[in-house]
């Protein structure tokens, strides 16, 4: 069982990483990165919507029809989403209207959805809710990631928007990067992000490159012995 978990988390961290390998939920991953604050908040919100829709249609798989089961999932996820857009707005509103549309559309995200129908519509529910938050983290790393590198190239500057979750408070938290920088407009741009979650792609192909020719290189083939 422990095998399980260590591979669902690796799936969803790195292997199966929705940003970066599936390709999944472009639309908020390039366009709510402006910032790092906005993508690890966006993320986070998508993490906790995917562990509790995994975690609430698991129980249930056995008993709704085939026929009507994406009707039932999409309704299982918006009520959820419906709650996460609600707390944000009571409890971090200037959040809330930074993040604005795209908390609601958590609701048609690819990923959700298909994580929903792939695994927890075919395992029990602890493994379920574990491989909804993991490729939530997953997606989280990359839009804080991307947000983070849009920012200090962008403006200069690391966290900015803290305040917006945390309060006035929390202004002092923010990085100034680049001292006396005047900003670089295309990074937070939507080519910017395009080209941001390119370079996080290539990163990470070169990555299983330089893995894989270690590993051939570290076992090397047994030559076929000569008859004699």
């Amino acid at each position: 069982m422990s095998n399980l978990y260590k591979e669902i988390t690796v799936n969803g961290l790195w292997k199966q990483n929705p940003g970066v390998v599936q390709l999944l939920g472009l639309c908020p991953t390039l366009a709510v990165t402006t910032t790092a604050v906005n993508g690890l908040s966006l993320g986070l919100a998508t993490a906790l919507v995917m562990a509790a829709s995994n975690g609430a249609v698991s129980p249930v798989r056995r008993f709704i029809p085939s026929e009507i089961r994406v009707p039932v999932f999409i309704l299982v996820i918006a009520a959820l989403v419906t709650v996460i857009d609600l707390s944000i707005n009571a409890f971090a509103h200037p959040l809330h209207k930074v993040l604005g549309i795209f908390i609601p559309l958590i609701v048609v995200n690819c990923i959700v959805l298909a994580r929903v129908e792939s695994f927890a519509a075919k395992n029990s529910p602890v493994p379920s809710i574990l491989d909804g938050f993991m490729m939530g983290i997953g997606l989280t790393l990359v839009l804080g990631l991307l947000g983070g590198m849009r920012e200090i190239i962008g403006k200069g500057t690391l966290f900015t928007g803290l305040d917006l979750a945390f309060g006035p408070a929390a202004k002092q938290f923010v990085l100034t990067i680049i001292p006396d920088y005047h900003g670089f407009l295309l990074a937070v741009l939507p080519p910017g992000a395009f080209l941001g979650l390119g370079t996080l792609i290539a990163l990470r192909n070169w990555v299983e490159i330089r893995k894989a020719s270690k590993t051939n290189i570290s076992t090397p083939q047994l030559k076929p012995a000569l008859d004699h």
